[in-house]
């Protein structure tokens, strides 16, 4: 069985670009407000989720492991 990882968006900087949801339409969707949520908050790890955090614009999407917390994107000092 793989990690399973917690996303989180922060509200305040994303700017509803929609990368994330083309880079990862099953893990990501635009609100009313065309602002970014992660479909669910914890989820399989996946190449495709790593990706629209590291393209996201904003830098708006962080990633840790579920249970432990840590950092997946952007990496821990």
């Amino acid at each position: 069985m793989g990690d399973r990882w917690h996303i989180e968006v922060d509200r305040s900087v994303c700017i509803g670009s929609a990368q994330c949801v083309h880079q990862a339409s099953g893990a990501f969707r635009l609100d009313s407000a065309r602002q970014s949520r992660p479909v669910t908050p914890d989820a399989d790890a996946g190449e495709q989720i790593l990706q629209a955090a590291e393209n996201c614009p904003v830098e708006a999407i962080t990633i840790t492991l579920a249970g432990s917390g840590e950092p997946v994107f952007p990496p821990g000092e």
